[in-house]
């Protein structure tokens, strides 16, 4: 059972990691925004990427961890 917990730790950190990595990307992506209607669509595909990144991310972390559970009590 302490194994399981550390696991599910692990996996929780990683998310958190990975949020906290992106918001950093972000905001220096929002100070670097520049008005021109060029830069604005380049900032706002990669704000969608971004975002698609986080999404595919977070599913595959739910993912991982539904797995670690399933092994541990055998479902």
């Amino acid at each position: 059972m302490v194994n399981l917990f550390k696991t599910i730790h692990k996996k929780i950190n990683g998310v958190i990691w990975s949020l906290l990595s992106t918001g950093i990307i972000l905001l220096m992506l929002s100070v670097l925004i520049v008005w021109t209607d060029f830069m604005l669509r380049l900032i706002i595909g990669l704000f969608i990427l971004i975002i698609a990144y986080i999404f595919l991310y977070g599913g595959y972390k739910l993912w991982a961890l539904r797995k670690d559970i399933e092994d541990h009590f055998k479902f």
